[in-house]
């Protein structure tokens, strides 16, 4: 049983951070943040996937301006991503972002950060400490040297400087970032920090990598701090769509018992036996329960050795043949169905189970709403 590290609480427009709140999955855009429309198309399939806050970058004031409008189309927070210049910070909270994320050290000096501190009170914005190994001041790497497994100091000194910063100005809306592109050194960093203070913690390994290394990375790294309670919020960094991110984070924290969205997933690796395409259909499969909200088991198995067993132990699933599938549904058999029309008929059964899904939870949420029991 994971043991969840005690820290405050902090709201991010509608999304708790920190305290008893859930343990929140968040993205950034790769889009320019003044493209209104292709940003808030991005944002949009973001919170398709689950996404519980966005980030997006803010370059100069008509990026932090275009805020606005992206805010009137979205559903989910939104932070400004702000460096060396505090009149973006300002601008971006006139806009209406919902958090700020700013080194303080690089902001330009204690009256430019005073200034952005005093814009986050007017607008009650949480403001995330961010720092990562390439950006620590040389006064600190010269004391403690470049950040590594076994000395993360100067990660750690430079973050609580900044806090500390933002505290003599009377601001306590914080959460802290110390991240590195090592593992070893992320661990250790996130460990040592869980130690020193009580704000929120937003976990990553900065630049991870693509889809295999970044994921690879990413998880063992977070996999192993959120295991030991430590992470209120975070985000899987890779070099891909945004969207696959987003689909990893939900993958770890369902992996660690943590929080679940959507369906399970569990296809075979493949081997000799396979005689259906099955590559086409688990990728299929897998990009259409992205979409849904049920917690199903669902199982896409490729041959008749491990298939039957494992997609009758799964709310719905596929054990392939030659040329043809048998659809499981609770154990039994549903229909056994052509290859070539396994897919669309596979589909739409889950989409069926989905909305069926839905409609149970939405009823039990009314009972409970209006304090309905239900009949013995």
């Amino acid at each position: 049983m994971i043991i969840r590290r005690k820290t405050r609480s902090i709201q991010v427009g509608k999304v708790a951070v920190g305290g008893n709140s859930t343990i929140s999955v968040q993205s950034m855009t790769n889009t320019d943040t003044k493209n209104v429309q292709q940003t808030v198309a991005q944002i949009c399939r973001l919170q398709e996937a689950g996404c519980d806050i966005v980030r997006v970058a803010v370059l100069d004031l008509e990026a932090a301006a275009a805020i606005r409008a992206i805010q009137e189309k979205i559903s989910i927070p939104l932070i400004a991503d702000i460096h060396f210049d505090s009149r973006l910070a300002v601008a971006a909270m006139e806009s209406g972002a919902d958090g700020i994320r700013i080194n303080p050290g690089n902001l330009g000096g204690e009256e430019k950060v005073a200034l952005v501190v005093a814009a986050a009170k007017q607008h009650r914005i949480p403001i995330r400490v961010g720092v990562n190994s390439g950006s620590i001041e040389k006064d600190l790497l010269k004391k403690h040297g470049y950040p590594t497994p076994e000395n993360s100091a100067a990660l750690i000194e430079s973050a609580m400087r900044n806090v500390r910063l933002l505290e003599k100005h009377g601001y306590h809306e914080i959460k802290i970032s110390i991240k590195s592109s090592d593992v070893l050194t992320t661990i250790n960093s996130y460990q040592r920090l869980s130690k020193t203070t009580d704000y929120p913690l937003h976990l990553g390994v900065t630049e991870a990598g693509g889809l295999i290394a970044g994921t690879v990375k990413s998880s063992v790294a977070l996999g192993i701090l959120l295991s030991q309670g430590i992470g209120d919020t975070f985000r899987i960094s890779l070099t891909r769509d945004p969207v696959e991110e987003v689909r990893v984070g939900f993958e770890l924290l369902r992996s660690l018992k943590i929080r679940e969205r959507g369906p399970e997933l569990i296809s075979c690796p493949t081997c000799g036996r396979t005689r259906i395409d099955l590559f086409t259909l688990a990728e299929e499969v897998e990009r259409f329960v992205q979409t849904m909200e049920s917690p199903l088991k669902v199982a896409v198995m490729g041959c008749i050795v491990n298939g039957p067993g494992e997609a009758r132990q799964a709310d719905i699933g596929i054990a392939g043949g030659n040329g043809v599938g048998i659809i499981f549904k609770k154990g039994e058999i549903w229909r056994k169905v052509p290859e070539n029309e396994l897919l669309e008929i596979f589909l739409a059964e889950l989409k069926k189970m989905d909305d069926e899904g839905q409609k149970e939870r939405n009823s039990a949420h009314l009972d409970k709403r209006e304090g309905r029991r239900e009949p013995f």
